[in-house]
């Protein structure tokens, strides 16, 4: 019974694209309580996304976009910023660090004290933050500007990194699923973070609770390849 009405919402989000979980109960005449366990399974088994009370197909061709900055900004505002303050104890004069265009990472990018690096990113406000650090010696990915996310978009990204030794890659993503694959809300920011994981000699993942058993539109890497995590939530290892 369960599973077949699962079966149901992909079917109506298939041909829908985006339905409201209310929505979905009336058309199934269940409590949207159970309407929200049954997201809840299909987003942690990667079938589908849940935003603001909606749901949506996953890989739609319809969808490559991330929530805006400030919403993320905005959400779990404490959380990231006591998790980007713990982060810190990661980072040594000298280092030469990547930092991803997440608002986890902007938390620590205004955190970060104006000591001797070499920070990259792909990140507009972490761009203009690192512009207030005298010492602080700043590049920036370039490219197009996607001005929703705030962020840089650069296909030539994989030449700028081979004249680059990385010491530490510092990130965050949109969800960790089950078997402990990494999703991100966007392909051109999957891509980004897979490179960096792939070139940096150490990666430190800065993740809240809420990001735990969802997947998104890209995946961009498993848990496996990360050196380490910087989390609030209580998980064990063997669940993930």
């Amino acid at each position: 019974m369960k599973r077949a009405r699962q079966q149901t919402i992909l079917q109506l989000l298939a041909r829908e694209e985006s339905i409201t979980t209310q929505a979905l109960a009336l058309q199934l005449g269940v409590s949207i309580e159970t309407i929200r366990r049954d997201l809840k399974l299909l987003q942690t088994e990667g079938k589908i996304v849940r935003r603001h009370g909606r749901a949506r197909t996953l890989h739609s061709t319809l969808h490559d976009g991330g929530e805006p900055f400030r919403t993320r900004l905005k959400s779990h505002y404490a959380d990231k910023a006591d998790i980007a303050r713990h982060a810190l104890n990661w980072i040594e004069p000298g280092m030469t660090l990547a930092l991803d265009a997440s608002s986890t990472c902007f938390h620590l990018a205004r955190q970060l004290p104006d000591i001797p690096l070499t920070v990259i990113t792909n990140s507009l406000p972490v761009c203009q933050e690192m512009a207030r650090r005298e010492n602080i010696e700043l590049i920036c990915t370039g490219g197009r500007l996607a001005r929703t996310e705030r962020c840089y978009v650069n296909p030539a990204l994989v030449s700028l990194l081979k004249t680059l030794e990385i010491d530490l890659f510092i990130f965050s993503v949109e969800g960790v699923d089950a078997h402990g694959d990494m999703w991100d809300s966007t392909r051109h920011n999957a891509a980004f973070k897979a490179q960096l994981l792939r070139r940096a000699q150490q990666s430190l993942l800065l993740i809240d609770r809420s990001k735990f058993y969802r997947a998104s539109e890209a995946k961009m890497g498993n848990l496996s390849q990360v050196t380490q995590m910087v989390t609030d939530a209580k998980i064990a290892a063997p669940h993930l």
